[in-house]
């Protein structure tokens, strides 16, 4: 869930979603065993657990767990044999109690990247730009979306998927929301030439009928899934695929040559005008987009640290930079000007 981020966030769900019930590695009688005489050895008496453990909420069975899996792990490699996945995940390394360091680390790092977007928006931007503040809230839903994706990496529980299912979900959905806003200027126009004061827009009703289908369609995402007794990983990723292609779909019109793309991108310049770095939403899709090729060629963490989703994590944190670079330029066209200005 995060710079074109909704779009690899959609085929990374495609890739992690299918397995999260249950996998070959915690399947397999000799982890059950392992586990079994785990549990029965340790956890049937009080334990108490290391502070790092207990603050991240791990249990005994959890440690159990962790434990049968390194070990089958240590064997599968002594013996040249693949590596398994356990409940859905490789074994990695936890580091103070966190289950996936790497991926929380670049996780963060996209927070960051995000934060800093928005400072810039709110610096380079004027504040009576029309679109500034639905770029300064994307910014804050996707730091949002990220924090949460920390905190799923650190601790893989019902609560943190679900949390991080939905704030991904949101910061896809809202990409596509002001997309459709900034594409089709639903937004307010300034009518006295000052772009002081913003006036109501003819299409106020598409506005409306827009954020309300928008709003309607999350809110009826969240309590659907909320309410199954088990988590519909299938809706849930063609739920975000959709948002995904519709608003990569737009973005690549906008960076089509004149007598391709329909669109007419700036309010106050002619249909025909075409920024020359337009290309550059085009090309920032198609990176996200091959960002994916590391979710889809998935491979074993090296080392039991670093693995294909780590490395999508830290493909995207810079690519949220030059997104904003992109959105800021946008926003500073001189077809946004009024004739009067």
């Amino acid at each position: 869930m995060r710079p074109l981020a909704w779009w690899a966030c959609v085929l990374a769900l495609l890739a992690t979603a299918t397995a999260v019930v249950a996998s070959s590695g915690d399947r397999s009688s000799d982890f059950q065993n392992c586990l079994s005489r785990c549990v029965v050895g340790r956890c049937h008496t009080p334990t108490t657990l290391p502070l790092d453990l207990r603050l991240t909420r791990w249990t005994c069975t959890d440690d159990c767990k962790y434990t049968c899996m390194h070990t089958l792990t240590d064997n599968a490699v002594r013996h040249g044999k693949p590596i398994q996945q356990y409940y859905g995940k490789w074994p990695f390394w936890r580091f103070l109690g966190v289950q996936e360091p790497v991926s929380v680390a670049f996780s963060l790092w996209n927070m960051w990247s995000h934060l800093q977007g928005a400072r810039r928006i709110s610096r380079k931007i004027p504040a009576t730009h029309p679109m500034r503040s639905y770029y300064l809230t994307w910014a804050y839903v996707s730091i949002n979306a990220w924090i949460w994706s920390a905190v799923f990496h650190t601790r893989d529980l019902p609560r943190t998927e679900k949390l991080d299912y939905f704030s991904a979900a949101l910061a896809i959905m809202y990409a596509l929301y002001f997309t459709v806003i900034r594409m089709l200027h639903m937004y307010p126009r300034a009518t006295d030439g000052s772009s002081q004061k913003a006036t109501a827009n003819p299409r106020s009703t598409m506005y409306i009928a827009w954020s309300t289908l928008c709003i309607t369609a999350y809110i009826a995402h969240v309590t659907y899934l909320s309410i199954l007794p088990r988590f519909d990983y299938a809706y849930n990723m063609a739920f975000n695929l959709a948002l995904g292609v519709a608003h990569n779909l737009l973005w690549l019109l906008y960076s089509l040559p004149r007598p391709v793309s329909f669109l007419r991108r700036f309010p106050y310049a002619p249909k025909t005008y075409r920024p020359i770095y337009a290309y550059k939403a085009g090309l920032f899709v198609a990176l996200t987009t091959a960002a994916t090729a590391l979710e889809l060629f998935d491979f074993s963490p090296v080392g039991r640290i670093l693995d294909a989703h780590a490395l999508w994590h830290l493909s995207t944190a810079p690519i949220a930079k030059l997104w904003y670079d992109f959105l800021i330029e946008d926003a500073l066209d001189e077809g946004w000007r009024t004739p009067q200005q």
